[in-house]
C-alpha cells in the first residue's frame, strides 16, 4: 500500500485494508457503504485497494464490483431515508429559522428537482460530496424509491468501476487515478464555494434592499 502522510487518513485506510484481509469483499462494500455516510471518506483511496486486492487474487474483480457498489446503494439508501424523515414541511419549519434563507427556496429547489432530479441523482453520484448529499433531496422530495435505487445502482456502478478497475489494472501505482480524482475535488469544491458567495452576497443585497423600501415607506409622511 502507498505511504500515505501519517494521519487519521492514514489510520482509515489501514482500517479498510485490514477490514478487507479480514473479510475480503464484503469488508470494501461496508467501507463503501460508511463512505457514503461519512463524505470525508476516500473513496478514491478504497475502491482501487478493492482493485488491487482482486488482482492479488483475494477476491474476484467481479465480487469487488459487486460488494462496493452494493455498499454505495445502501449508503445512499440510509441518506435517502433520512430525506424522507425530515420531509418537506419540517425541512421548511428549519428554513425560517436559518438567516440568508426563506421558505421559497425550497419552493423552488423542489421545483428543480421534480424536473431534474433523475439526472441529478445519477450525476451526482459521480461526483466528490455531492455523491452522498444527492440522496438527501431525493427522499425529501419522495422520489420513488424504485427510481432513486435504479439511478443510484447506475452511477455508482460507473463512479466504482473507474477506481476499482484502476486499482486492479495499475496494481502498485493506483495513487496516479487518485491524483487526478483529488484534481475534481477540488474543482467541485471551488465551484460549491463560488457559488455560496454568490448566493450569499446577491441575498444580503436583496435583504438590505428590502430594509431601504421598508425605511422609505415608514418615513414618508403620507
Amino acid at each position: 500500500m502507498a505511504t500515505l502522510d501519517g494521519s487519521w487518513l492514514t489510520a482509515i485506510v489501514d482500517g479498510v485494508v485490514g477490514l478487507m484481509d479480514v473479510i475480503g469483499a464484503p469488508g470494501a462494500g461496508l467501507a463503501i457503504a460508511l463512505e457514503n455516510l461519512f463524505p470525508p471518506l476516500p473513496s478514491e483511496m478504497i475502491l482501487p485497494m478493492a482493485g488491487l486486492a482482486a488482482a492479488r487474487g483475494s477476491f474476484t474483480l467481479f465480487e469487488a464490483l459487486f460488494w462496493t457498489t452494493a455498499g454505495s446503494v445502501v449508503g445512499a439508501s440510509a441518506l435517502y431515508a433520512l430525506g424522507a424523515w425530515l420531509g418537506l414541511d419540517r425541512l421548511r419549519r428549519i428554513v425560517r429559522r436559518m438567516p440568508l434563507l426563506e421558505v421559497d427556496d425550497v419552493d423552488r429547489t423542489v421545483a428543480w428537482f421534480s424536473r431534474h432530479g433523475g439526472k441529478a441523482v445519477f450525476f451526482g453520484r459521480m461526483l466528490p460530496i455531492f455523491r452522498s448529499l444527492i440522496s438527501i433531496p431525493a427522499g425529501v422530495v419522495r422520489m420513488p424509491i424504485w427510481r432513486f435505487g435504479l439511478l443510484t445502482l447506475a452511477g455508482s456502478l460507473v463512479w466504482n468501476s473507474v477506481f476499482v478497475l484502476s486499482g486492479y489494472l495499475l496494481g502498485e501505482q493506483w495513487h496516479i487515478v487518485e491524483e487526478y480524482a483529488g484534481v475534481l475535488e477540488y474543482v467541485v469544491i471551488a465551484a460549491a464555494a463560488a457559488a455560496l458567495v454568490w448566493f450569499t452576497v446577491a441575498r444580503v443585497r436583496r435583504l438590505r434592499g428590502r430594509q431601504g423600501r421598508r425605511r422609505a415607506v415608514d418615513s414618508d409622511p403620507a
